[in-house]
């Protein structure tokens, strides 16, 4: 068979050009990120749940009781196990109050969101301010035919 293709060659005309496929592919396919709005700094943040409530606590006590104890991990799985332990009786206090710190952001929630509301109001109205200005300042240059300088 001369002038013929031996195996290594056709695989390796393959290879070539499957990578160029995968690399066209690649670029054709790539998604690009979509960025995080930014987060408001003055939006209030959720409230704590029972268990965090009764984690805040329970690291206070832990820390007087075993202070060389530098870990995280063991410390949050002793108040896990504490926690799974407890009875509903006991764990009353610790869910009220949660229940009250919902409450309070709930109310802190509606106040944000309303100055939110208002100011996007602020907002539309100084950019219908604007254009109004600006549609009389054409106006104007239209008229005489040269701009006016203030």
């Amino acid at each position: 068979m001369k002038g013929g293709r031996s195996k290594s060659d056709t695989k390796k005309a393959d290879a070539k050009l499957s990578v160029k496929k995968g690399a066209a592919a690649t670029k054709a396919g790539k998604k690009t990120k979509k960025e995080k709005p930014v987060k408001d700094p003055n939006k209030p943040k959720r409230p704590a749940s029972a268990f965090f409530v009764f984690m805040e606590e329970f690291r206070k006590s832990y820390k007087e009781k075993h202070p060389s104890n530098k870990s995280v991990s063991v410390v949050g799985k002793a108040g896990g196990d504490k926690w799974k332990s407890m009875s509903d009786a006991e764990k009353a206090p610790y869910v009220a109050k949660a229940e009250k710190r919902k409450v309070e952001y709930e109310k802190n929630m509606k106040a944000y969101n309303k100055k939110q509301a208002e100011g996007t109001k602020v907002v539309e109205e100084e950019d219908e301010s604007e254009k109004s200005l600006s549609e009389v300042n054409d106006q104007e240059e239209d008229e005489d035919g040269s701009e006016e300088v203030c």
